[in-house]
């Protein structure tokens, strides 16, 4: 369940909660509404620990030696002729 289900979650909770006043015999929908919001959260913590886990830090542009040892080139994404 993505990011998108997760506010739905919410949201229809939401709803249930506090904008019905339905009454079915068995079925408490505020309780089920609560229920909803609560796995909604959850959700969206558990998909927001999981997306910054998978961010990667990209290391600063370093110089590459030639094989000779002569020649220092930075491998910045300009350097090798595009964009410039």
């Amino acid at each position: 369940m993505g990011l998108g289900g997760c506010i739905i979650l919410i949201a229809v909770g939401a709803i249930l909660t506090f904008a019905t006043d339905w009454h079915m015999q068995g079925v408490n929908l505020d309780l089920v509404g609560i229920i909803l919001m609560i796995v909604g959260l959850i959700g969206v913590s558990t998909f927001s620990s999981i997306a910054r886990r998978r961010r990667v830090m990209v290391p600063p542009s370093t110089p590459v030696i030639d094989e000779e040892g002569t020649h220092h080139h930075r491998r910045d994404g300009y350097s090798d002729g595009y964009g410039v």
